[in-house]
């Protein structure tokens, strides 16, 4: 059992490395709003996470897998949030870029339970974490065990690893920004994410499952 979660932990934490919809988000939220927003975001991630790790140890998310019009709902809707956010980032760096200084402070909308939503939002529009998940647990299943105890002991483990790295993301670049000079070398940061946003929902929406 030792063995087999060392190596469900390595699996989750290249999942949690490889750039996606999440770490988009997370970025975009932690250059607009700062570190509360960041982890008001990572929270939310989480929560939707375990909600699709437990869906799939319930077996419910084979119905969204089976079921065309429920996947191109959830697909449609996230490439939304994601196109929104992204344009949403790149029109606030135009707008700073018109003011001076003082224009660049973070957006109070951006903190709190505003970035809880956004976070929440996108993980859960986001069908192929349903159907990955339904996919990638049941792997790890040691032979012999209870199949929902170890999903759930799997869930958990996995929600852990994927909070683990987003939150040594944001505190490396918090540190980031630290070394960049003034609030341009932010607004470029967060231009750049919102063009990765629009590009990530773009691919949403042009992509087969």
């Amino acid at each position: 059992m030792t063995s087999t979660l060392l190596a469900f932990c390595g699996a989750a934490l290249v999942l949690a490395m490889i750039p996606g919809p999440s770490t988009a988000v997370i970025v975009r939220q932690a250059l607009r709003g700062g570190p509360r927003a960041a982890l008001a975001t990572i929270a939310a991630n989480e929560v939707g996470l375990l909600f699709w790790a437990l869906v799939a140890a319930l077996g419910a998310s084979a119905l969204v897998e089976a079921s065309e019009v429920a996947y191109h709902a959830l697909r449609l809707a996230g490439a939304a949030v994601l196109i929104v956010l992204g344009v949403q980032s790149i029109l606030g760096r135009r707008r700073a870029g018109d003011g001076d200084a003082g224009s660049a402070a973070r957006e109070p909308a951006a903190g709190g339970w505003s970035a809880f939503r956004i976070g929440l939002l996108t993980i859960l529009a986001n069908p192929k974490a349903a159907v990955f998940a339904a996919s990638f647990l049941p792997q790890f299943v040691p032979t012999g065990a209870p199949m929902m105890s170890a999903l759930l002991v799997l869930s958990l483990v996995w929600v852990a690893v994927d909070t683990a790295w987003y939150l040594a993301l944001v505190l490396l670049l918090g540190r980031l920004q630290a070394a960049m000079a003034g609030g341009r070398a932010r607004r470029t940061l967060e231009a750049v994410s919102g063009v990765v946003l629009v590009a990530l929902g773009v691919r949403m929406v042009l992509e087969r499952p």
